[in-house]
């Protein structure tokens, strides 16, 4: 795949460009990835915060992880769509929402986490890790 890679929010008012290929793409299947998506899960790429460029307003929210962790959100204030999340205790990292990028192959998840929630009705695809919460 050539990088980097355009992407943008569904109203075009938050773009970016992913530089490089994503340390990880998982599926989390948590319950409020499920509220989040609309879906039985959402998809992340995890990228180093040096390999990807923003351009536009972005808003943004958080909640209290289970972990303890702040789980923040970065979302465009137009359209809603989440543009990525971040822990500000890991500001060398962020969790990119890839499905706005111009080329999407990269969204084949390598890790499936929090299948404890998992809908009963999706199979899991043989060769990707599995954990049943947060590794």
């Amino acid at each position: 795949m050539d990088y980097p890679i355009e992407g943008s929010c569904q109203c075009g008012g938050v773009t970016y460009r992913l530089l490089a290929e994503p340390l990880m793409v998982m599926a989390c299947h948590c319950k409020e990835c499920q509220k989040l998506s609309t879906s039985a899960f959402s998809i992340t790429a995890v990228v180093r915060a040096e390999d990807v460029e923003f351009a536009g307003e972005m808003a943004e929210w958080s909640r209290l992880a289970d972990s303890g962790n702040t789980n923040g959100a970065k979302f465009c204030p137009t359209c809603g769509n989440r543009i990525y999340h971040f822990n500000p205790d890991e500001p060398d990292k962020i969790k990119l929402k890839p499905s706005g990028l111009s080329d999407t192959r990269l969204i084949q998840p390598t890790a499936h986490v929090w299948v404890s929630e998992k809908q009963d009705w999706f199979t899991i695809p043989e060769g990707v890790k599995v954990f049943d919460k947060q590794p």
